[in-house]
């Protein structure tokens, strides 16, 4: 993701690499001095977050359980009104962020800490206050101790535009993302179509088409195949329900065909993907 055109600050000022294992003055004790902080540090690579530091059109962050920034990366300041990284750890989205947009951050980090399920393929608008805005996609992850408790969430926003994708592109998937998500918890059972992913969308199927690829990578029915898996891992994961119920959930027509695409897509089947993160947890 590029920085905002008129972000005349140079973030690269800050050239350490604030990684949360390097103790370079980029990590502060902004952030060491936060409450949860070394359970959060403890629980993340500090190899995965200092490559995020390479990444050009990707925002990253990771957050403690109250919403605190606990390590950034240069493309994440630059979307900031800050010069660098030692002045946005500690710091909140509602510190950083135009009210209206970080409430929204916030009300996500909440969810995904609350109910330990990852946000995936989330269409929005990231600005900074006085900044123009962009289009990301964004998916945060939840992160857990050793004990299985969530302390915080990593983020990751992919910048849009690099893309092309125009603010029409950007509503019409945005919708479709959020009819997808209201299907399964509506009607898991009853298939869509790709007349049906047009419709939700506003756009004629080869629009559909052209546009899920461009913003995804996929085809719409691989974007409903993705999230149809996803719902059923986060079933897995957080509750017992029989894998039955699960696969019903998903919208899957029975139990072994839903074994069999899980187990293509994420490599082990429902069972011992229960198994595996139980174990973990």
């Amino acid at each position: 993701m590029g920085a905002d055109s008129d972000n005349t600050g140079d973030a690269s000022g800050d050239t350490s690499s604030g990684a949360l294992g390097d103790p370079s003055p980029a990590r502060d004790d902004a952030s060491t001095d936060v409450p949860g902080t070394a359970a959060l540090m403890a629980a993340l690579s500090p190899v995965m977050v200092d490559l995020m530091d390479e990444l050009s059109d990707v925002m990253f962050c990771a957050k403690d359980a109250d919403g605190r920034y606990l390590a950034v990366n240069q493309v994440f300041v630059r979307r900031t009104n800050e010069r660098s990284r030692r002045q946005v750890l500690g710091r909140r989205a509602v510190d950083l962020f135009v009210p209206e947009l970080a409430e929204r951050y916030e009300a996500q980090d909440a969810e995904v800490v609350r109910t330990g399920r990852p946000l995936r393929n989330e269409l929005e608008l990231i600005r900074r206050v006085g900044g123009t805005p962009g289009w990301f996609l964004t998916a945060k992850l939840p992160v857990r101790d050793r004990a299985g408790r969530v302390v915080g969430l990593v983020s990751v926003s992919q910048d849009l535009r690099s893309g092309d994708a125009d603010d029409a592109t950007m509503d019409a998937m945005a919708r479709l993302v959020a009819a997808v998500e209201r299907h399964l918890d509506n009607s898991p059972g009853d298939p869509l179509s790709v007349a049906d992913l047009a419709r939700l969308s506003g756009s004629t199927p080869a629009v559909l088409d052209r546009r899920v690829r461009k913003v995804f990578g996929l085809s719409p029915r691989q974007l409903v195949l993705r999230t149809r898996v996803d719902r059923a891992a986060h079933l897995l994961t957080s509750t017992t329900t029989p894998l039955a119920e699960v696969a019903a959930a998903a919208g899957f027509y029975d139990q072994p065909s839903f074994t069999r695409t899980f187990a293509r897509l994420t490599g082990e089947t429902p069972s011992s993907f229960r198994r595996r993160a139980r174990a973990a947890g």
